[in-house]
C-alpha cells in the first residue's frame, strides 16, 4: 500500500508545540497537518532550487511568544 501514511514519533519542545498549534489554528488545520504541510513545502523548496530553505536549518530556534 503506497498510499499508507507512516507515523513518526515527534517530540517539541512547549514553546515550538504552541506556537505551531497556534499557527495551524490560523490555518484551519490540525497541528499534525501543520507539520505535514511545512515539511512537503520544504521538500518542494528543496528540489525547486537544490538548498535548504534556511541556511541556519540547524540552529536552535528562538520562539517568542507573547509580550
Amino acid at each position: 500500500m503506497a498510499d499508507e501514511k507512516k507515523q513518526v514519533p515527534l517530540r517539541l519542545s512547549p514553546k515550538l508545540y504552541n506556537a505551531l498549534s497556534a499557527w495551524a489554528e490560523d490555518d484551519f488545520r490540525s497541528v499534525n497537518g501543520q507539520i505535514e504541510y511545512l515539511l512537503t513545502e520544504c521538500v518542494k523548496q528543496r528540489k525547486k532550487d537544490g538548498k535548504y530553505v534556511g541556511q541556519n536549518i540547524d540552529a536552535p530556534l528562538e520562539i517568542k511568544i507573547g509580550d
